[in-house]
């Protein structure tokens, strides 16, 4: 649980996808150290609802790893798409999936102010909306 509040300080809201969602862990010298949760959306769509790296563990391509395992996963159960969603202010995150193929499609305004109680603050940014980036299988 702590990996997966690294990626939303939710707990409620990571305690509903998990219920529907698929999970699936990266262990160093048996150390968990990433995680993400896949959740089918629709017929032949699949989200990562949560991808999250420990932050000792950050900056050494694990969350790349991640990305290509969840994307391989989805491709296996027979997916045609794979959604993700990431905070206006999640720089980092932004940048990464772009560079893993995600393209932006869609922007839910107020997301974050709508449905998380406190204030989420990233790299100064205030942590409004909610971009929304597709992969094609």
């Amino acid at each position: 649980m702590d990996l997966l509040l690294l990626a939303d300080p939710s707990k409620e809201m990571i305690e509903k996808y998990l219920e529907s969602g698929q999970c699936y862990t990266l262990e160093v010298n048996n150390e968990t150290v990433g995680v993400y949760v896949l959740m089918p959306v629709s017929a032949g769509v699949i989200e990562i609802m949560n991808i999250a790296v420990a932050e000792k563990e950050q900056g050494k391509g694990l969350g790349k790893q991640l990305l290509a395992h969840a994307i391989e996963q989805a491709r296996k159960q027979g997916f045609k798409q794979v959604q993700i969603g990431t905070g206006n202010s999640s720089i980092g995150q932004l940048a990464l999936y772009q560079k893993c193929g995600f393209r932006i499609t869609k922007i839910e305004r107020g997301f974050f102010t709508d449905n998380y109680e406190e204030e989420i603050i990233e790299n100064g940014i205030i942590c409004r909306d909610m971009l929304r980036l597709v992969m094609e299988l």
